[in-house]
This record gives C-alpha cells, sequence and structure tokens, in this order.
C-alpha cells in the first residue's frame, strides 16, 4: 500500500523557523513551436531561473499520472501534497471557496463560462472573449431569480468571464458531467447523471441551462452560459495540521484563493499584477513560514495560443526572481500544476518542470530552466504530489524516519 504524502509528513513535520517559497506558474509546461522547435520557455530569455536550475535539483512532476491530463485544482492540490484522487475538489467547490460563498449542506455548485455561441447554436469561444468582470456581473444578474421544482440558482460573479452558480435545494447531488464540452465548434453538451440518484440534479441543472440560453439570446457577446466542475462543500486537513507551519497564499484569481483557502491557507490581499504580489511577499515574509505564490497569466495565453505572450510571462516572473532571493527564504521551489502548450491551445498531459534550491542541492548537468533541460535532472520524473515531501525537506521540517 503506498503511504500518502500526509500520512508520513503527520509523522515526520516539525515546525521550524525556516522558510519555504513556492512559485507555480500556471500552465508552466509548453511544446515546440512548429516553426522553430522551441518550446516558449526555450524560447524566453530567463537568465534568472537558469542561474537556479544549475545550481537545483530538478526534474519533471506528473501532476497525477502519465497520460492523464488535470485542471488547475487537482494540479495544485498535488503540489501542496493532497492526492488529487483522494481529494477530488472539482471547479465548483474551487470558485466557491475562492469567492468566499458560503455554501451549506446540500448545495451544488458549478464554475460557470459565459460563452459565445453563433446562429447554429455552436460554441465560437469559450471565454466570450474574456470579457470584463463588469459585463460579467451584469451577465450575472440577467441570470439571477431563476427556480426550478423547488432548487434556487444563485449566481455570484467571479472574475471576467468567470462566474459560480449554485444550486440550493433538496435531493441534489453533485455527481453530474459538465455542460461544458471543452471545445468549440459543438452545441452545450447536455449535463448527464454519474451516479444513481443524481437523475433529479441533473434534470435541473439542463433546464437552468435552458432558461439562461433564453435570456441571454440577445446578449453580445456571450450569450450562453458553460457549467463545470459540480461539488460539494470541500473538506480537506489544513496545512498547519499537517505540516507544523502556517502558510500563506498570494493569488489574485478567485480560484486559486480557494485552492488555498480549501487546505487551510491565509489568503493575503493583493493586487492583480506581478509586482503587487511580490510587494505582497515583501510586506509579509516575517508573517509566515510557507508561500504559495501564483503566476495565472502564463495559463491565460497557453489556452489562447500567444505563444510569445507566454514567454514574456515567463521573463517577466524571471525579472523578479532576486527580489525573491533578497528576503532569504531557506528555499526557493519553482514549478507549475499542468502544461498549457500554446500550440494545443488546452490544458496537456506532458509532465512540468520543477526545482528545488536550497544551500543542500546537489546540481547536475541541467543549465536551463526548460522542459528538455528539467528533464536530465537529479529527480527525475515523479509525482508532483512528492514535492511537498523535498520542500519540507531542504527547509529542515522532516525528522527522520524509523531509528
Amino acid at each position: 500500500m503506498t503511504v500518502s504524502t500526509l500520512e508520513i509528513a503527520r509523522e515526520l513535520a516539525v515546525s521550524t523557523s525556516s522558510k519555504i517559497v513556492l512559485l507555480v506558474m500556471d500552465g508552466l509546461g509548453g511544446l515546440p513551436n512548429a516553426e522553430t522547435g522551441l518550446t516558449e520557455l526555450e524560447t524566453a530569455c530567463l537568465p534568472n531561473l537558469d542561474r537556479l536550475t544549475a545550481t537545483s535539483d530538478v526534474g519533471l512532476t506528473e501532476p497525477l499520472m502519465p497520460g492523464v491530463t488535470v485542471g488547475s485544482g487537482p494540479g495544485h492540490l498535488a503540489l501542496f501534497g493532497y492526492d488529487p484522487l483522494r481529494f477530488r475538489f472539482r471547479r465548483g467547490a474551487t470558485s466557491a471557496m475562492g469567492i468566499g460563498f458560503p455554501l451549506q449542506p446540500g448545495d451544488v455548485a458549478a464554475r460557470a463560462n459565459f460563452a459565445t455561441l453563433d446562429e447554429r447554436g455552436l460554441i465560437v469561444d469559450r471565454r466570450a472573449g474574456r470579457i470584463s468582470t463588469e459585463e460579467g456581473e451584469r451577465l450575472c444578474s440577467v441570470l439571477q431569480g431563476i427556480e426550478i421544482d423547488g432548487v434556487q440558482a444563485l449566481l455570484a460573479m467571479e472574475k471576467g468571464h468567470r462566474a459560480l452558480v449554485v444550486f440550493r435545494g433538496e435531493g441534489l447531488s453533485d455527481q453530474l458531467s459538465d455542460s461544458d464540452p471543452h471545445h468549440e465548434g459543438v452545441p452545450v453538451a447536455a449535463v448527464q447523471p454519474l451516479a444513481p440518484g443524481a437523475e433529479r440534479a441533473a434534470d435541473i441543472v439542463n433546464r437552468f441551462i435552458e432558461q439562461a440560453l433564453e435570456r441571454l439570446r440577445e446578449q453580445k457577446p456571450a450569450n450562453a452560459v458553460l457549467l463545470r466542475g459540480f461539488a460539494g462543500a470541500p473538506q480537506a486537513p489544513p496545512m498547519g495540521e499537517v505540516y507544523r507551519l502556517r502558510a500563506a497564499a498570494i493569488a489574485p484569481f478567485p480560484t486559486y484563493q480557494g485552492v488555498g483557502r480549501i487546505v487551510g491557507m491565509e489568503v493575503l490581499s493583493t493586487g492583480e499584477t506581478l509586482e503587487s504580489e511580490i510587494e505582497t511577499l515583501e510586506r509579509h515574509f516575517s508573517d509566515f513560514d510557507f508561500f504559495y505564490l501564483h503566476v495565472k497569466w502564463s495559463d491565460a495565453a497557453g489556452e489562447d495560443g500567444r505563444f510569445e505572450e507566454k514567454a514574456r510571462v515567463f521573463e517577466a516572473v524571471d525579472r523578479m526572481i532576486p527580489r525573491i532571493e533578497a528576503l532569504g527564504p531557506e528555499v526557493l521551489a519553482v514549478g507549475g500544476d499542468h502544461s498549457s502548450p500554446s500550440v494545443y491551445r488546452e490544458h496537456t498531459w506532458h509532465p512540468v518542470p520543477f526545482l528545488v534550491h536550497s544551500r543542500w542541492c546537489i546540481p547536475g548537468s541541467a543549465v536551463r530552466f526548460t522542459e528538455r533541460e528539467c528533464a536530465k535532472g537529479s529527480l527525475g520524473r515523479f509525482p508532483a504530489e512528492r514535492a511537498m515531501l523535498l520542500m519540507l525537506s531542504h527547509a529542515g521540517k522532516l525528522s527522520k524516519f524509523g531509528g
């Protein structure tokens, strides 16, 4: 039987004053551009990350297992040491936690994307051109007040084209398939029950979608809503209890704040720019032992197919590395929750570059922070769930196992 990261950490974790910074570049991994043969990381100029790579332990993480593509929620949970198969917090749960929506027992939450349909009812843009948060709020108000067979549909704005829908009533189940087909050129999918007893919930959600389509019919560019990640209220052992540390999340986007809250991190108020996130880290560095610093823009560029922009995001992050180092964390780890190659325009199953830097590393032959160079590293290819144990060990926060 495989022992989980949480089980071994509960036994071995010790409280120390050492500090860990985990920098997560969302959708970090890429694939080669057809014209150059280079990935986004290989295209970018990253002198600081390359310098770190040459003096760190590096490898590639598998968010779940070979060949399996994950969402951002499972990808992040794995990096925090939580088995995504055991802790299945689908997107509705992270969205609700991210915006502080108080889920009640029996509620079913779903992440909603405002989207664009053509005159044939086919999806032409799953994100409606990434509309503004103000426009999203207006559309949420258009959809408020729908009630079906005693079940209320409650809408709350998340950010941009993203919203939350919570179904509240008796006899619901979160064992439902997505209405978001996850690609363009097809109609909105009918929600299917995934377990006995979920038939009523599926029927209510499908009727909600029909009414939403009717209310949004004349709206532009967002004339549809796509639902995914149906979930009830999440529960997980907090990081402070398991790892014996004080953890903080620095993440501008609600979904990632939600993942942090689920595992017991304190979410720090920060602005939407990378500069603001670094300033928040600097301001609170003495207050916590573990910092999760999230960069979203690399994933957005990858999903939109903007290869050069994704490379530029990496360069902007690279310029901030000296400021993180200047704070003196005992451990600086850099990785990603999954791959989002610009040439693929979506999440993929490819392993993700990862480095852990401390005074206790054995540098190898890797000299650049790229997919192919990290594949040469001493860490090899390993489950992302184990990354937390590496960070704790390098920080002196794990005692010896056995006599």
